[in-house]
């Protein structure tokens, strides 16, 4: 079997209510790129939910990762994919037809080890949103860091690096990015942030008082080796209660 030339991976916990919009996107983005070959994949992240049936009902190949932690979600992923190039997409998140155009081209000039995209929220966010989101564009630009949210690299990279570090329990696109941007300075290829944006949901803002996110950022920033664990990163891993 001739191997695809993509591969997205979807890593995905309880996403029921809005992996459908985010699968059908994608597949409509794949059907744009004729020339390019892909498989889709979601790592179901040991939901409770339907979402190992939404993503099957799209045609996605299902992984099972147990172990609740987005970085070996997304290594679980890649571990089953077949592509030479990696695209890393979450649950929550729309790729437009011109940002998934933009990445296969880009990973294909041979002058890219991986990059991302400029996130933008699904809804209009409160000043502080604005404030953090605005930070995330000049630091993702400045230093080439790519959002987990939208990260596509070169499978040699990828592999050559050991892809996601899983002694984190955020902040593993960071780390990915510099170990990255190291592969590639030595074989004059970079890391890239494209300037076509992608949405992503707004919800962690909207579950949660700025109070809480702040206290949440100062944490990790104050004591880092909090990233190392589920109950440092609980911004990222908790959920409200559904009704």
């Amino acid at each position: 079997m001739t191997n695809p030339d993509y591969s997205i991976i979807v890593p995905a916990f309880n996403e029921e209510e809005l992996l459908g919009a985010t699968l059908a996107r994608l597949r409509e983005a794949m059907a744009r790129v004729p020339q390019f070959s892909g498989e889709l994949i979601v790592t179901d992240n040991n939901s409770e939910d339907r979402t190992a049936e939404i993503a099957r009902s799209f045609g996605a190949k299902v992984v099972f990762e147990e172990h609740r932690q987005i970085a070996g979600a997304r290594n679980a992923g890649a571990a089953e994919s077949r592509g030479r190039y990696l695209i890393f997409v979450d649950a929550d998140t729309l790729v437009s037809d011109e940002l998934f155009k933009r990445t296969l081209e880009t990973l294909d000039s041979g002058r890219h080890c991986g990059g991302g995209a400029l996130p933008q929220f699904d809804s209009e966010p409160t000043l502080f949103a604005a404030m953090l989101l605005a930070f995330w564009h000049w630091a993702s630009k400045t230093f080439s860091w790519a959002a987990g949210s939208y990260f596509f690299c070169l499978r040699e990279a990828f592999t050559d690096v050991g892809g996601f570090d899983e002694r984190f329990y955020a902040s593993e696109e960071i780390h990915l990015s510099r170990s990255l941007k190291k592969w590639g300075r030595s074989r004059r290829m970079r890391m890239t942030i494209l300037d076509e944006k992608l949405t992503t949901s707004y919800r962690k803002l909207r579950w949660f008082t700025v109070g809480q996110a702040v206290r949440a950022m100062l944490s990790i920033t104050l004591r880092p080796w909090r990233l190392r664990s589920r109950e440092g990163c609980w911004f990222w891993y908790q959920r409200p209660p559904k009704p």
